[in-house]
């Protein structure tokens, strides 16, 4: 069994161009990874705007219930609900960010 040399040097020739387009786009996956996404600052100043919003909107409906100007208690209640679930929520998040903290300054270096 003889193997041709232009044979192989076909497939090495193959196998290269393979691997460089594998690699080109690893660094594109990179790239991408990287730059793509809010950073945590931003999701954190997100969820607390969003947290607010709720806020805002709840106490806004229940206003307006109270005059008489919002007839429907259910969509009252519920925004109320949702602002309450959104606190808690910041309020056990804060709670774990700082007790991760105390944690790590009281590590013995």
């Amino acid at each position: 069994m003889k193997i041709q040399s232009s044979n192989i040097t076909a497939v090495n020739t193959n196998m290269s161009s393979v691997q460089q387009k594998a690699q080109l786009s690893a660094e594109a996956l990179q790239s991408k990874s990287v730059e793509s996404g809010p950073s945590f600052s931003q999701r954190i100043s997100d969820g607390l705007n969003g947290v607010s919003q709720a806020q805002n909107t709840a106490s806004q409906l229940a206003r307006d219930y109270e005059l008489g100007t919002e007839n429907d208690l259910s969509k009252v209640m519920i925004n109320q609900q949702i602002s309450s679930v959104g606190f808690q929520l910041t309020l056990n998040i804060r709670n774990k960010a700082l007790s991760a903290y105390k944690d790590i300054m009281n590590m013995p270096v």
